[in-house]
């Protein structure tokens, strides 16, 4: 990733220099370090980090440095700097991708209704997840897709992006160990699932055809993602960034959505106030309000 970085050399070196607080015993990383790694990824990414991070932001990027074989934060950040192509690195790094199948459950009940209801002969339904971490989030929308046509090849198309392209890898292959599949009911493991030798669990080829992947950044000016969809899954995302990039992310959804189309949000998501454009129906589900 090729990003302008909007600090000076020196301005790098000052925050880079200072008096450690709090040293970690293998890389000196002190506050001013730690405010510069958050600017850095609130310019890129959008994210919103908290003081409370800092911990994180050292465990996380300690392993970059080693990766890299850096000797401290200050040659790190630097390189950033440089526009190298550690930014993807970065910031796979730091972003958090917590996921499972059936997350929040009563969202795939009211996609279900919502597919069923407007299913039309001769068109496709398209979701767009929008982020789709390490795939257990598209993967349902899929299971829930072929339960509501009783059918493994339903009239669905499914767009899954994230800005993680590591976490996009692992989607895309779609394998996963028992623990992981437990999540989901057994007599739909055994119709959309092959069991490998290895004890793991690939989804189905016919499933996985209705996916496509791709690498997305919700703060670029242009989004691969094409409208009209008939539901946008942006779920425990948002959380992380402030007030004013959350509602103009969520204004750039509504216009994506067809007519009637919902946007489905995380539980801690509220978006009730700041915006006109979309309706709240339901426990974090809003629909496109054309009144």
């Amino acid at each position: 990733m090729n990003v302008r970085n909007p600090f000076p050399a020196a301005a790098l070196h000052a925050a880079t220099t200072s008096p450690a607080v709090g040293v970690p015993s293998e890389f000196a990383f002190d506050l001013q370090d730690f405010e510069l790694v958050r600017t850095l990824l609130k310019q890129h990414t959008g994210i919103s980090l908290s003081e409370s991070k800092r911990g994180m932001v050292y465990s996380r990027l300690a392993r970059r440095l080693r990766a890299t074989g850096q000797r401290n934060f200050r040659d790190y950040l630097n390189g950033l700097r440089q526009g190298t192509a550690e930014w993807e690195q970065f910031v796979n790094a730091l972003t958090t991708n917590l996921t499972y199948f059936y997350r929040e459950s009563h969202h795939f009940e009211t996609l279900a209704t919502l597919l069923r209801t407007r299913a039309k002969p001769g068109t496709k339904l398209r979701v767009w997840c929008s982020a789709a971490s390490t795939g257990e989030e598209p993967w349902t929308i899929a299971l829930t897709a072929a339960e509501v046509f009783g059918s493994l090849t339903p009239p669905v198309e499914i767009l899954a992006t994230d800005l993680d392209t590591g976490v996009l890898a692992t989607a895309r292959k779609a394998t996963y160990n028992a623990e992981t599949v437990s999540k989901v009911p057994e007599a739909l493991v055994r119709r959309y699932f092959i069991r490998e030798a290895s004890g793991d669990f690939t989804v189905r080829p016919e499933l996985r055809s209705l996916v496509t992947f791709k690498q997305q950044n919700l703060l670029d000016a242009n989004w691969q993602a094409k409208g009209p969809f008939d539901a946008i899954f942006c779920r425990n995302v948002l959380i992380y960034f402030d007030r004013d990039t959350q509602l103009q992310i969520v204004s750039r959804f509504a216009p994506m959505l067809a007519p009637g189309g919902s946007l489905f949000v995380g539980h801690s998501e509220n978006f009730a106030h700041g915006q006109r454009a979309l309706r709240l129906t339901g426990r974090t589900v809003y629909v496109r309000d054309d009144a």
